[in-house]
């Protein structure tokens, strides 16, 4: 590879993986949705979910492998090993929530689980927006709105967390308090990863205002 192919496909290279990987972890937040609305095909579900978050890891080594070779970036190599980094948290914590669900047997959905599967589904539609304008950021004020959204959603996903958690310890016996408990937890914990997401674009879109 010559310097030129070194230098100049990098800007677009990169941008196309990021744009790639928030699709992907968008594709996951569907299917997470999908599940926990139906919560026929839980085997098959979860298949699903996890080649989509190999999917995921295939690309953020891609842009981690890009980053060791790029001369030049076309944002700081650490703010995008940062933001590809955090994008695949997400979809381990979706992954990681649909095996929980395998693993303990769990045979029907809530309406907790819907809640915050369609609240991690909003949050990621939310950063895929705000991803593609940073390509070319002409408004840095669309990409903080699409942030504060982000915000506010896992403000909402806590609160969500904590009525299921005040119902859940109600009336149910111990072990269907820790299954349940533990995903709920794991579900709340992707939405903080949007979080933390939504806090790398929204540092993006604050040095270009």
């Amino acid at each position: 590879m010559g310097i030129k192919d070194r230098i100049f496909p990098s800007r677009v290279a990169f941008y196309d993986q990021i744009e790639t990987l928030a699709k992907t972890v968008k594709k996951g937040a569907d299917e997470l949705v999908t599940l926990t609305g139906e919560f026929t095909r839980l085997e098959t579900a979860a298949r699903t979910i996890k080649d989509i978050e190999h999917e995921g890891d295939t690309i953020a080594h891609t842009i981690y492998e890009q980053l060791n070779i790029a001369i030049i970036t076309p944002l700081p190599p650490g703010e995008i090993s940062r933001l590809t980094s955090a994008l695949d948290d997400i979809l381990d914590y979706i992954d990681g929530s649909t095996r929980k669900m395998q693993y303990y047997g769990i045979t029907e959905s809530d309406a907790y689980l819907k809640e915050l599967a369609r609240i991690i589904q909003l949050s990621v539609q939310e950063l895929v927006e705000a991803v593609m304008h940073i390509r070319v950021m002409t408004d840095p004020h669309y990409v903080e709105k699409r942030c504060i959204e982000v915000n506010r959603l896992e403000n909402i996903a806590d609160d969500v967390l904590a009525r299921a958690l005040t119902d859940l310890f109600k009336g149910h016996d111990c072990i269907t308090i820790v299954k349940y408990k533990d995903i709920y937890d794991w579900l709340e914990i992707a939405t903080d990863k949007c979080e933390d997401v939504a806090n790398i674009l929204s540092d993006i879109a604050i040095r270009h205002a």
